[in-house]
C-alpha cells in the first residue's frame, strides 16, 4: 500500500510511525485512518520490527475526528464509518509488539484515542489531552482507557470532554513522562531502542500477557504469568543475557576499583 498521511522509518529494530497531514492538524479523515490500519497489520508481521513508535511529530498528535467527514453522515448509514475507526483502533490495540505513543501537541477526541491504543504514553510540555465526543454528542471510548487510569478518573475525562495539559495528564498516569518542548521525539527514541535490544517475542509476550490477566481472577492470573516464566527461563538467551548483564557489572565494579 502507498501510504498519503504516515511515514515510516524502520531502523535498530524500531519502527517509527509519524501521521502526516499538517495542514489539518493530523485530523482522521477515512484515508488516515485506513493507512493507520493497514500500517500497523502489517508491522506486526514484521521479524525485523521489535518495538513501535507512534506519533505527530513534536507540534501536533492529532485533532481528532474530522468533522467535515462526520457532517455528512446520516444515522441510518454510519456503520462502515464507526467500523473504519475501530478497525484502526483494534491494529493498533493488538499489534504484535509493543507500541510506544510520542505526544507532542493536542490529541483531541479521534486523536486521544488513538493514544489510548497504545501501550506506553509519553508526551512534550505542549501536548493537550481531551476526550471530546460528549461534547459533540458521541458517546466515547471507555475500554481501556478505564484500565489505563481508573474508573473513576475515566469518567471525569468522559463526561466533562475537558481538555488536560500534559502535566495533569501525568499526575492521574496516562502519560508516563513529560519531555521539554522539542526533546520530545530524541527522547523516546532512545527509549525505544532501549526496548528494542530485548527479545522480539519476550516483547510480545508481555504485552499478551498484560491484556490476558485483565481479565483472570487472581489465582488464574498467578497461574497463567508462572507457565509463561517457564516458557522463558533456562532458554538459550536467557543465558546468554544474564551471560552478558554479569560480565557488564563485573567490568563496572572493576572500573570503580
Amino acid at each position: 500500500m502507498n501510504f498519503q498521511y504516515l511515514n515510516l522509518e524502520v531502523a535498530e529494530r524500531v519502527a517509527t510511525v509519524t501521521i502526516n497531514r499538517p495542514d489539518k492538524g493530523n485530523a482522521l479523515a477515512p484515508d488516515v485512518l485506513e493507512e493507520v490500519t493497514h500500517m500497523f497489520n502489517a508491522l506486526g508481521m514484521r521479524q525485523d520490527v521489535n518495538v513501535i513508535v507512534f506519533t505527530g511529530g513534536e507540534r501536533y498528535f492529532s485533532a481528532g475526528f474530522d468533522l467535515n467527514e462526520i457532517r455528512k453522515l446520516e444515522k441510518v448509514s454510519n456503520e462502515a464509518y464507526t467500523a473504519l475507526f475501530h478497525r484502526a483502533y483494534r491494529a493498533i490495540l493488538f499489534c504484535e509488539q509493543p507500541v510506544i505513543c510520542a505526544v507532542g501537541g493536542a490529541a483531541i477526541a479521534g486523536g486521544f484515542d488513538l493514544t489510548m491504543m497504545c501501550d506506553i504514553r509519553y508526551a512534550s510540555t505542549r501536548a493537550k489531552f481531551g476526550q471530546r465526543e460528549i461534547v459533540l454528542s458521541l458517546t466515547p471510548i471507555m475500554d481501556p482507557l478505564w484500565r489505563i487510569i481508573g474508573m473513576g478518573r475515566a469518567k471525569e475525562v468522559a463526561l466533562t470532554g475537558r481538555i488536560y495539559d500534559a502535566a495533569e495528564a501525568e499526575r492521574m498516569g496516562y502519560v508516563s513522562k513529560v519531555f521539554p518542548e522539542g526533546e520530545l521525539l530524541s527522547s523516546v527514541a532512545q527509549i525505544a531502542r532501549e526496548m528494542a535490544q530485548y527479545d522480539r517475542a519476550c516483547l510480545a509476550e508481555t504485552k499478551r500477557l498484560s491484556n490476558v490477566v485483565l481479565n483472570q481472577d487472581l489465582d488464574m492470573s498467578m497461574r497463567t504469568q508462572e507457565w509463561l516464566f517457564r516458557s522463558y527461563i533456562g532458554s538459550e538467551d536467557n543465558h546468554q543475557r544474564i551471560d552478558a548483564l554479569q560480565a557488564q557489572l563485573a567490568a563496572a565494579r572493576k572500573a570503580k576499583s
